[in-house]
């Protein structure tokens, strides 16, 4: 088995633990993003609506979706990732850089590692987390769409694929700079403890490599909050005047949101982010590494 397919295994195996612990807490997130000012008092009472009016089931709104896409997503996104780091480790035999076999990468090298894998992720997960958000927002007793499959066949029917790929601008943004960010801060936590304690990777203890998917999780959403709000307001907005079309583009969206509702709704929907990341975060990274331990055995 190429190292290829393997990472695209054990990205797999990252994704699936990623959408089946953060799946409650990223509907909550959505409903408060992509809600009027005021609608909500707070996280609880969006989670509490939620659970009186929909029942537990609805946490699991658009799970298949991402069940599905958010696999494919990660296991592109970590493919991406190792097979830069591999350049960048032969780079760096070739120059003589990064210790005695180059893999030691430069925090510049991760962070473009990182770019990378974001883009060639985002290139599946704006369509991806578009029908998700269509199916999290819709109305629960007069749904405009019976499932993912139904969605993307209306939507693609009326709109064609620039509407399977509406916000797909902002979603590259998003992508790229949370996800530099994101292996950058895992990464070099790896590099310290292998060095402080003269270890390998496959030696690390599962539960530090979910600690430290925690750590990156939190320093992804530092930077990609904003444009992450942005993002679910552009893939929940109309798509023609005539269907309630309220932004004409990304940055018409930013000033909208920023004349009308101020600063704070650029904020709006953090808690349960926050609550979400380290469970989220953590169960990717160590997924991925237990994964990628099972295919490549030492």
């Amino acid at each position: 088995m190429s190292k290829t397919v393997k990472d695209l295994a054990a990205g797999t195996a990252g994704g699936i633990a990623q959408v089946l612990v953060g799946q409650p807490f990223d509907i909550v997130k959505v409903r408060m993003q992509t809600s009027a000012k005021g609608t909500y008092k707070g996280m609880m009472d969006c989670a509490g609506g939620i659970l009186k009016n929909e029942g537990p089931l609805a946490f699991y709104k658009g799970t298949l979706t991402p069940l599905l896409g958010i696999g494919v997503c990660v296991s592109i996104q970590f493919a991406a990732l190792e097979w830069t780091k591999r350049y960048f480790t032969n780079q760096n035999r070739l120059n003589g850089k990064g210790g005695a076999e180059g893999n030691i990468l430069s925090g510049d090298q991760l962070f473009a590692a990182g770019v990378f894998a974001g883009l060639s992720n985002g290139v599946v997960s704006g369509p991806v987390e578009h029908i998700r958000i269509r199916l999290q927002t819709q109305s629960n007793t007069n749904p405009l769409y019976a499932g993912p499959w139904d969605a993307i066949k209306k939507i693609a029917s009326n709109h064609g694929i620039a509407g399977i790929y509406k916000g797909q601008a902002v979603t590259l943004l998003r992508e790229a700079s949370g996800y530099g960010v994101y292996f950058l801060t895992y990464e070099k936590i790896v590099q310290w403890e292998m060095e402080k304690k003269g270890i390998r990777r496959d030696q690390i203890n599962p539960m530090n490599a979910a600690l430290y998917g925690a750590t990156a999780g939190y320093a992804l959403w530092a930077v990609i909050y904003p444009i992450d709000m942005i993002k679910s307001r552009m893939q929940t907005d109309g798509f023609t005047p005539s269907t309630g079309q309220r932004y004409t583009s990304t940055l018409d969206c930013v000033r909208k949101v920023w004349r009308t509702e101020g600063i704070g709704a650029f904020t709006r929907g953090l808690g349960p982010t926050l609550i979400r990341s380290p469970f989220a975060n953590g169960a990717t990274f160590l997924g991925f590494e237990m994964a990628n331990r099972l295919l490549n055995p030492t």
